[in-house]
């Protein structure tokens, strides 16, 4: 079974949208176009990761970066020369391709370069000021006087 509904999470969820998307295309991804081109996800420190992905036989003009909202898309497409080439062996891969990654909240992409074939992506954790943890001060309480009744005289 590989339909999953989720209409049963409308009912009591809201603003999740987000979420539901991302479960439903994961639902639906299709394992043969998922698996090319191959990449790498690493954790270069704690607030800054890379993408690698292999990317042989494109030029940099051929690959196209692109993030809009929470989601980084990487999309290769190899112009054509107009004389065929007859191949004995064809073992690398330069057909048309679109990866998409979803970003968790506050990642941002801060460059991307072509090195040997690889394309590596470098995304990095921002979080605002405001959504930081901060330290609250305790501070002492003042001494309390008691208070002595007065009796009328």
């Amino acid at each position: 079974m590989r339909t999953v509904d989720f209409t049963p999470i409308n009912r009591f969820a809201v603003g999740f949208d987000r979420m539901q998307r991302q479960l439903e295309s994961m639902a639906h991804l299709d394992e043969a176009t998922s698996a090319y081109p191959p990449y790498n996800i690493e954790v270069l420190a704690e607030d800054a990761y890379r993408i690698t992905m292999a990317v042989a036989g494109f030029a940099m003009s051929d690959l196209d970066i692109t993030v809009q909202d929470a989601q980084l898309t990487v999309a290769g497409r190899v112009e054509r020369s107009e004389a065929p080439v007859e191949y004995l062996h064809r073992g690398i891969a330069t057909r048309a391709f679109e990866r998409r990654f979803e970003l968790a909240d506050h990642i941002k992409v801060t460059g991307a370069v072509m090195d040997n074939g690889l394309l590596h992506i470098d995304l990095k954790r921002e979080v605002p000021e405001a959504l930081k943890p901060r330290k609250i001060a305790i501070e002492a309480s003042a001494p309390q006087r008691k208070a002595i009744e007065q009796k009328a005289a």
